[in-house]
């Protein structure tokens, strides 16, 4: 308790400063940080601000955001109501409370449905754009997610539970209060474990057969499970299946694949020849052994790795023609993997069960190469002390959730001051934060629109692919250019809300376009932003700052004045049309534009000038680890390489030199090469008598 008080104070403070500094009220900044968790955690595709409140027929109706279209969320309608409490000590709510906050939210969207009640909107009006959303999707909408947003401390469980229905469509209620959100921050597990009992609330246990001996590191199964049991678990927790980074995936795709859909129509009875089937994990799973064999009666923390559309084609297909579903059958490849090791395993199992994609969000785990040089970069690099300091600082890249928190939270109070003043909590940023970022200034603000999971979708597909190719390019100067770039858009997110232009809302589309565009009007007159001068000042020159005011200004006009059929304004941000017509329009910058982009050679100087200076320090630092080792180690690891004929003429050359250690020493090129065959050696089994002893997966994770 004691801790979520702490956290309850650092979230009023953090909220003060972003109120005192943007001008955005502290609701608001509290809806925005806690629905981007949403976001993150899947609860949500997305989070569009309304911010509606009345009375309707003498109810009272209310809405404070709405969870994206249903059409494109598995026919899911999300809506939120936000209940921000500035007290300095969290208060308390119970069941009563959010009683009374979900009746608002369902009185909104039931009046709705009602022409009356949409003829008394505000045309143009974020609450007009909710309703009609909600009118034109009713048809495809399977279910209604009322979700509560709080930083009070609710006495009760909420989770995704049924709570009646409207007009036949089930209702389930939500509550993310402050402790759930503590639990998300600091450890990743904002609810309780998916735990899917098969035999007691799905029709049946599943019939098993072992993959696996005692004695084997993992338990795994391979089963054969009914169409219409999997769909009714995925109807129940949806997107929470779903290992997030293949969700990440799926929502870039698209959720339902025309061929799954066809054969689950047309020839149900052939779906378990003609579908790959699921590869799937759980923490623990409850097996007994029966007349009939081996079956599986309970799973814990269920969470599908690959299969993430036949999944949600078979629930799509629940609700258009459930009866086909009961001559389908999927098969499942089922491993068990112990909390404790899950982050270290389950990313190959999801790796190598999507490997017939040539790039996935799968591939882009919070391990991929990509984030952990990024984290390492974010570790290590010093930036330069801002204008007015005298104190060289960090941006911490969190690559796993709660790493920030849990880092600092692990030193004793002294060490914690210097930690904060070292790491500042405003330099802090997380994977979303990246993409979202990244993706602007690749000029796609409509795929930023779309939401976290969407955009980080897009951005791990694009950026993946781009790794695989080679990783050269995402080096030092591509860290410090990243962090440029986040210092640019946190620097719009404190500027925009202040300008006489702004609408007083859609702050998050006006900056993603306001970027794009500047971008792309500097790419036509062949010349970048300057980044390297953002990096070195850490803020955002006068130049640059009112030449990304006069781009917010123009798409600002453009994103409030939605093309002829679209009357939802978040929705138009959404498109490639509302880009296409920012892109389009003819900006008048003046001298500033010019004062703030470089040409592309002299970019170009800069990296290759970090590059170097990058190598010889890389080069100092490995000769001094080389040095430090001393020649016995070198001459040992020699030895094995000769009998194993390991190491190249050229290896065995560099390892005798460094075994004549402190007679010879190597140059740092060659110690460079020294660490690299140690590190291969490694890779390959060896262990020096000197290393600490170390568990190796080596059936998890060698190359399939």
């Amino acid at each position: 308790m004691e801790e979520t008080i702490k956290y309850h104070a650092a979230i009023i403070a953090e909220l003060r400063e972003i109120s005192d500094e943007s001008s955005v009220p502290s609701e608001v900044a509290f809806f925005e940080r806690m629905a981007n968790r949403l976001e993150m955690e899947g609860e949500i595709v997305t989070a569009d601000w309304v911010g509606f409140s009345d009375r309707s027929s003498g109810k009272p109706v209310r809405i404070d955001a709405i969870g994206g279209d249903p059409r494109e969320s598995e026919g899911v309608l999300s809506v939120i109501v936000s209940d921000f409490h500035p007290e300095a000590t969290p208060i308390k709510i119970n069941a009563a409370d959010a009683k009374k906050s979900f009746g608002s939210l369902i009185n909104f969207v039931a009046a709705s449905r009602r022409a009356a009640f949409r003829s008394e909107l505000i045309d143009g009006s974020s609450e007009a754009g909710a309703a009609s959303m909600i009118t034109s999707a009713w048809s495809s909408i399977t279910k209604v997610k009322l979700i509560l947003m709080t930083n009070a401390i609710y006495s009760a469980r909420t989770d995704a539970v049924l709570a009646g229905k409207i007009a036949d469509i089930p209702v389930t209620y939500n509550v993310w209060d402050l402790s759930r959100f503590h639990r998300f921050e600091t450890s990743g597990h904002a609810r309780e474990k998916i735990v899917v009992n098969f035999q007691d609330d799905f029709g049946a246990a599943l019939p098993a057969l072992a993959a696996s001996k005692s004695g084997d590191r993992l338990d795994s199964y391979l089963i054969v499970m009914g169409g219409a049991q999997l769909a009714r678990i995925y109807d129940k927790w949806g997107a929470r299946l779903l290992e997030s980074n293949v969700r990440s995936f799926l929502q870039a795709r698209g959720a339902v694949n025309r061929g799954i859909r066809d054969t689950i129509k047309e020839e149900p009875e052939m779906f378990f020849s003609y579908n790959n089937g699921l590869s799937a994990t759980a923490d623990e799973v409850e097996v007994v052994r029966s007349e009939n064999g081996l079956q599986i009666v309970k799973a814990t923390n269920l969470q599908i790795v690959n299969g993430g559309q036949t999944t949600a084609s078979l629930h799509n297909a629940l609700s258009l023609s459930p009866e086909t579903l009961d001559n389908v059958h999927v098969q499942l490849k089922l491993t068990v993997v112990p909390d404790e090791v899950s982050e270290e395993i389950v990313p190959f199992i999801s790796k190598y069960a999507n490997s017939q994609n040539k790039v996935s969000a799968a591939d882009f785990f919070s391990n991929h190469p990509f984030h952990m040089r990024m984290e390492q970069f974010s570790r290590r690099l010093l930036a330069p002390a801002a204008e007015g300091t005298n104190k060289e600082t960090k941006w911490f890249y969190e690559r796993a959730r709660g790493q920030y928190l849990v880092e600092r939270a692990k030193k004793s109070p002294a060490e914690k001051r210097r930690f904060d003043l070292e790491n500042p909590k405003a330099q802090y940023f997380v994977k979303t934060d990246l993409a979202k970022v990244e993706m602007s200034f690749r000029m796609q603000p409509d795929t930023v629109s779309k939401g976290a999971q969407k955009n980080f979708g897009t951005f791990a597909q694009t950026v993946g692919s781009e790794w695989s190719r080679s990783d050269s390019k995402f080096d030092e100067t591509w860290f410090k250019r990243l962090v440029a770039k986040i210092i640019i858009f946190r620097h719009l997110e404190k500027v925009v809300p202040k300008q006489p232009w702004y609408p007083g809302g859609y702050r998050a589309n006006i900056i993603t376009y306001a970027i794009a565009k500047v971008v792309s009007d500097a790419h036509e007159a062949e010349k970048l932003i300057d980044l390297d001068s953002v990096w070195r000042a850490q803020f955002v020159p006068r130049a640059l700052n009112d030449t990304l005011l006069i781009a917010a200004e123009a798409a600002t006009a453009v994103i409030t004045a939605p093309e002829a059929g679209v009357n939802n304004i978040t929705e138009w941000g959404k498109k490639q049309a509302c880009w296409a017509t920012i892109e389009r329009a003819e900006v008048e910058y003046g001298d500033d534009f010019d004062n703030c982009v470089i040409a592309p050679e002299v970019a170009r100087s800069t990296q290759r000038d970090d590059r170097r200076n990058t190598s010889m320090d890389a080069e100092i630092t490995a000769q001094q680890n080389v040095i430090a080792a001393g020649a016995p180690v070198w001459s040992r690891l020699r030895d094995w390489g000769r009998l194993n004929r390991m190491f190249s003429p050229t290896e065995d050359g560099i390892l005798r030199t460094c075994s004549m250690l402190p007679g010879r020493i190597p140059s740092g090129k060659q110690s460079v090469i020294a660490e690299q065959i140690m590190s291969r050696a490694r890779d390959e089994g060896y262990i020096d008598e000197a290393d600490t002893p170390r568990i190796r997966i080596s059936a998890i994770s060698r190359p399939h």
